[in-house]
């Protein structure tokens, strides 16, 4: 085990690892004068930033998001409290959707029929529920985020020559200079994924809160691996690239807990338009081909660029499966005439167990299961990139 370690640490400073051929990290050091080039040391800036921008957020949702949820009359909603119980509370606590034997055990222990206790279970999970406010303030402070890297993004290398060349990519590198727009928008996003590492356990849990948390982490170390390499000209596009599909589904799901339906449409039609585009047409056409070819062309291989191209390959699956889902809630909605559920919807991980703790409910009751209303797609990803 020590040894491995060893190894794997030794990848932090191994310069064949990272850099091609007759490249040092001296060789980087030592640039001409009024020329920086990236380095990892740049990006310690990110975590307290990313603190930063956490408390800004929560300043967001309650000086601006939820304001906004007040004039769309997106109430919070009075939830029914549950009748006080020190058991069954301790309980919940360990396993919020009790089997039949365990209500069995219950009802013996306090002397409650099943169709009670069910009730109880029922109404104290919908407490934890979040509400369609505190979904809107997520919402709103991920389409600004979003919405305004974007812009920024666009309007710095909209006449940079690499955005339409990408064989620009790679002239010369890894000496290429490092302008300040890359760099602020490199520590933006890193940051904000910082702050979504802290969050995730603040925000509405999700059926796929584990693969969210590895997908957050992998775009962490993706981020400061790319800018220490001095990929900022291919990480930028890639990022961009991801950013803009994100603000349709954000959009689309704002629209929907505003319960503007027509709008939430058309808002999920665009961003099916968009993500097909950007992430099934322009990702692996245009930015993997220049990673994969046109590097191999003007640079050669090294071991860290088969590790990044490899990388690239996997999230080029993961957008593939992704489409497949919205193409599934598309033909739902074709039948539903609206937007539907999505496969991986943003209520707590607990759902789909209550539904079919509901079914079982009418097996010694005849009250009727709660019926939900659709809901729509959430994050399909959140930018995920190189």
């Amino acid at each position: 085990n020590h040894e491995r370690w060893a190894g794997l640490l030794s990848l932090t400073g191994n310069e064949r690892f990272w850099l091609p051929e007759n490249v040092t990290w001296a060789d980087l050091e030592r640039s001409p004068p009024g020329v920086d080039y990236p380095h990892a040391r740049h990006l310690a800036c990110a975590l307290p930033l990313a603190v930063v921008v956490f408390l800004f957020r929560l300043l967001f949702e309650r000086l601006v998001a939820k304001p906004c949820a007040n004039i769309l009359h997106i109430q919070t909603g009075v939830r029914r409290q549950v009748q006080p119980n020190a058991l069954l509370e301790k309980f919940y606590q360990s396993k919020t959707i009790p089997d039949h034997k365990h209500l069995e055990g219950l009802s013996k222990q306090l002397d409650w029929d099943l169709r009670k206790l069910q009730r109880w279970f029922r109404v104290r999970r919908e407490q934890d529920r979040p509400t369609t406010e505190t979904k809107f303030c997520e919402s709103l402070w991920r389409f600004t985020f979003y919405s305004g890297i974007f812009i920024y993004a666009v309007y710095n290398m909209w006449h940079s020559p690499w955005i339409w060349d990408t064989r620009q990519c790679w002239y010369n590198y890894p000496f290429q200079p490092m302008i300040q727009c890359q760099y602020n928008y490199y520590v933006a996003e890193l940051a904000f994924y910082w702050s979504l590492m802290f969050s995730q356990f603040t925000d509405i849990q999700r059926k796929d809160f584990l693969i969210m948390f590895i997908h957050h982490l992998a775009t962490i170390l993706l981020i400061t691996f790319s800018y220490a390499n001095n990929m900022l000209r291919a990480g930028a596009l890639v990022m961009c690239v991801h950013d803009a599909s994100d603000i349709f589904l954000e959009a689309a799901k704002l629209a929907n807990y505003a319960k503007y339906q027509r709008l939430c449409d058309a808002q999920f039609v665009v961003f099916t338009l968009v993500f097909f585009i950007t992430r099934l047409i322009i990702f692996p056409f245009w930015i993997i081909r220049s990673v994969l070819f046109e590097s191999w062309e003007i640079i050669g291989p090294y071991q860290a660029w088969w590790v990044l191209n490899g990388l690239l390959l996997v999230l080029q699956v993961l957008h593939v499966f992704w489409f497949y889902l919205i193409i599934c809630i598309a033909i739902k909605s074709i039948f539903k005439g609206k937007v539907s559920k999505d496969d991986r919807s943003d209520i707590e991980s607990s759902s789909d167990e209550e539904i079919n703790s509901n079914m079982e409910e009418t097996h010694f009751s005849t009250e009727k299961p709660v019926q939900r209303k659709p809901l729509l797609l959430t994050h399909i990803s959140p930018s995920f990139w190189i």
